[in-house]
């Protein structure tokens, strides 16, 4: 039989996969609220455009719109994975804690089930990958706005060379 220290020191091992959970959750936490923001400025910047109605037919307004509506889908996509993301290391902190528990009870209770936090701890790994994934998706589509955002603005200032405007 494991000695208390053995089990305290196995029961905490799970504390540091629990952190590193907790650092990412604050992370996901940062990225979903630039997100939000994100849509929040675009919703103002097509409000500002929809109330110019004798400019929405201008080419660079048409391409705007055509623009923030991509950005929009671009974004409720990433805000779906946001929440996947958020949600997954939120159960696998559950599962680290399960674990921990798990450990405890089956050295104490003396049971031959010591596969169990095993098990928990193995479904807390895979969850927290699944969760990292899902950050890694996340990242690649905001990577891929700017780029376009990027292209757009600088098709802006191509057709426009020359002109005050810029100057």
């Amino acid at each position: 039989m494991p000695t208390g220290f053995q089990i305290l020191a196995a029961m905490i091992t799970p504390a540091v996969l629990i952190s590193a959970c907790g650092t990412l959750v604050f992370s996901t936490s940062s990225r979903l609220n630039r997100v939000v923001d994100r849509v929040r400025s675009l919703a103002d910047q097509i409000e500002r455009i929809s109330a110019q109605k004798e400019h929405l037919a201008m080419p660079n307004n048409v391409l705007k719109k055509e623009l923030f509506l991509d950005q929009l889908k671009r974004l409720s996509r990433r805000v779906l994975l946001l929440r996947s993301a958020m949600t997954s290391f939120y159960v696998a902190i559950g599962l680290f804690v399960v674990t921990s528990i798990a450990v405890g009870i089956v050295a104490i209770a003396d049971l031959n089930l010591s596969w169990l936090p095993v098990v928990f701890g193995l479904a807390g790994s895979t969850v927290l990958l699944y969760g990292t994934v899902l950050l890694i998706s996340e990242a690649r589509l905001g990577v891929t706005s700017t780029l376009k955002e990027m292209d757009f603005v600088s098709g802006l200032i191509t057709r426009h060379k020359g002109d005050d405007v810029l100057s």
